[in-house]
């Protein structure tokens, strides 16, 4: 992350400029506009574009299974094998998957429909559920919409839908170069964008504090922890399986810190001979050499379309260091500029990436006007994160892609400045660059990432991260698919958030005989519209309910019918409930108390022994027990009759 994230704490949101853009047509007999209000669909994240409501249900039980069309079996073999892991994640048991046609309480999986764009998709929801598409990719996004259908409810309403995405591009990136983020982290990482319908993962794999890939021709600038080629190909199969592009960058001429620590001789020097850390010096032989060997070792192991050369923040003053002057004079003509070694640099590095038959994405704040003779090749795609140098509109107009990457609102920094997702969510577009810039053809720009610049690497642990990117990726994954928003606000749109929760893999989702788990949930307050009612019973340890700092608060649940309650688990944050009941209701409005404590002192509190039913249960919480309010990672619930599934309370 550059230097400003360090300098810039926020940066003031501005009226949206909209822009109507979207990259990808409509297809071939979808509707105008979207569904009328009487025909709401199913709420998923990101919402359905098109639904056309039927008459009926669909029901998964205990024998559905995935049917193929025996049409394309041989190309959706991948698809339902996928679909039928994560499905048997969420719903306890293996699902089978057979070619044919399909029964009642069967999802059918077909090809065939080329009026749909490469990523678009059919979702027919009758007795039976069938996805259609033209692309195997397409088809797999369909099964993401079933799978968070499915994880809210086993009952879906019938009804068609139509749905494909504004932007090509849609993720996230994380700087792997300060902070090293574990396989696991990454592994789950790629399986919840693909359940976002993201598709794009960035890997800023070097940076000041580390160098984070094994290699045979340098090995003395690897850090401590780093990935291995074994790593890699792992992460990239499992990219491949999602439906996930994982992209590469190995920060060059500047942040190669962690690179010239092995290599002082190499470090740029200015004219009073004082070596710069993280700039390498561009007018020796030697690091071109270096470089090359880099990118020539890693070009192989991503099969990914894209190499990303970084190029962000290498100079500021040029006059400073005479042998780039010298350097550029000698190899581009006696009018160069000293700029013009940076310049012809990244058209060097592109030769490089051209020739494995790749594209070169680079950071915008290096390219200017004026100052060079040179300048960076058209076809190189260009990501514009700050207001420096050209315009996107002038990129654009020299040859470029220009993807938006804009500080405001995608920068997620550790122990600083991070995304206003409710801005995010209400106002801003992809189409809306830094500062309010546009693009006179959107096409050009192919989508947005959100980014997790790890600056302060120790300010936050891979969990909190997690949790902290879980609302900001949700908003962005509606952006991005530019669908009709499922709600108009932001506190809204994170209650479904929570309710869609997380991909079946993710971990500690597991509650057999939980009753509250993705149930309807409701409270007295909410702190914000980050710490939403739903989000402590969405199975998640990361997500949370938080209330206003008053007295008393309640959360409330709706189990759907009577049910029998021995046990109730209540998973505080450091926010807890020192005096507080818990109640059954069979209408919601008359409780009867089946526990009571006014000495509660937090953390992970296992209540036995209860008796009661309802339909209705809730936390009252008379006192709190810190001068915050009452605030749950998870309220579980469960029956007498939980036996052998009975979970471990212990965080």
């Amino acid at each position: 992350m550059r230097l400003l994230r360090l300098l810039i704490a926020a940066v003031c949101a501005v009226a949206a400029l909209s822009s109507p853009g979207v990259a990808v047509a409509a297809p071939a007999g979808a509707a105008a506009g979207p569904a009328p209000a009487a025909a709401a669909p199913p709420q998923t994240v990101p919402a359905l574009r098109q639904w056309t409501a039927g008459t009926g249900a669909y029901t998964f039980t205990g024998t559905s299974r995935i049917v193929v069309d025996p049409a394309h079996a041989a190309q959706l073999s991948a698809e339902a094998a996928t679909f039928a892991e994560d499905l048997g994640a969420l719903a306890g048991r293996p699902v089978g998957v057979v070619t044919g046609s399909a029964s009642p309480g069967d999802i059918a999986l077909s090809l065939g429909d080329p009026g749909l764009p490469a990523e678009g998709y059919r979702l027919t929801v009758g007795p039976s559920l069938a996805i259609g598409a033209g692309t195997g990719t397409g088809a797999f996004y369909g099964t993401r919409t079933v799978l968070q259908l499915l994880h809210r409810s086993s009952t879906v309403p019938a009804g068609t839908a139509v749905d494909w995405p504004a932007k090509a591009e849609r993720g996230l990136m994380i700087d792997q170069g300060r902070k090293f983020f574990t396989v696991d982290w990454v592994e789950r990482h790629i399986k919840e964008l693909a359940y976002l319908k993201l598709n794009y993962f960035h890997f800023h794999l070097s940076d000041t504090f580390g160098f984070r890939l094994e290699s045979s021709t340098h090995p003395e600038i690897v850090s401590a922890d780093h990935y291995s080629r074994q790593d890699i190909a792992g992460l990239v199969a499992l990219g491949q399986k999602y439906h996930v592009t994982i992209v590469p960058e190995i920060d060059t001429p500047g942040h190669m810190n962690a690179v010239l620590a092995a290599h002082p001789e190499l470090r740029l020097k200015n004219a009073s001979g004082t070596a710069s850390p993280d700039f390498i010096d561009l007018s020796l032989p030697a690091s071109y050499t270096l470089v090359k060997d880099l990118v020539n070792e890693y070009l192989p192991l991503f099969p990914a379309p894209y190499w990303h050369i970084g190029a962000d923040e290498y100079v500021t003053d040029y006059s400073g260091y005479p042998q780039l002057l010298a350097y550029a004079r000698a190899h581009y003509g006696a009018g160069a500029t000293a700029k013009d070694t940076y310049y012809g640099f990244v058209n060097w590095a592109d030769d490089l990436v051209r020739a494995a038959g790749k594209t070169t994405r680079m950071w915008n704040d290096g390219i200017k006007a004026g100052d060079g003779t040179v300048t960076p090749r058209p076809g190189i795609l260009v990501e514009y994160w700050y207001g420096y140098g050209l315009t996107p509109q002038q990129l654009a107009a020299a040859g470029h892609a220009v993807a938006n990457e804009s500080w405001t609102p995608t920068y997620y920094v550790l122990g600083g400045a991070k995304p206003d997702t409710r801005w995010m969510y209400e106002t801003w577009t992809p189409d809306r660059f830094e500062g309010g810039a546009t693009l006179t053809d959107p096409s050009r720009n192919p989508g947005s990432l959100l980014h997790v610049w790890c600056d302060n690497p120790a300010a936050e642990t891979q969990e909190q991260i997690a949790a902290g990117v879980m609302y900001p990726l949700r908003a962005l994954a509606q952006q991005t698919w530019g669908s009709p928003k499922p709600a108009a606000t932001y506190a809204a749109f994170t209650a479904i958030a929570a309710a869609v929760g997380h991909n079946p893999a993710w971990p500690g989702l597991a509650q057999p005989g939980n009753l509250a788990r993705n149930r309807p949930t409701t409270a007295s307050s909410t702190e914000t519209a980050d710490f939403p009612a739903a989000a402590a019973t969405d199975g998640d340890p990361g997500t949370r309910w938080s209330s206003a700092y008053t007295d008393p608060q309640w959360l409330q649940v709706d189990l759907g019918s009577g049910q029998a309650v021995s046990r109730v688990v209540l998973r505080w944050e450091a926010a807890y409930g020192r005096a507080f009941r818990i109640q059954l209701s069979d209408d919601a409005a008359t409780w009867r108390t089946v526990y009571s404590t006014t000495t509660g002192a937090g953390g992970v509190q296992e209540l036995t022994g209860l008796s009661g039913s309802g339909r209705y249960i809730r936390v009252y919480g008379t006192a709190r027990g810190t001068a915050y309010g009452h605030s749950l990672y998870e309220f579980e619930v469960y029956g007498p009759h939980v036996g052998a599934d009975r979970q471990r309370t212990t965080p």
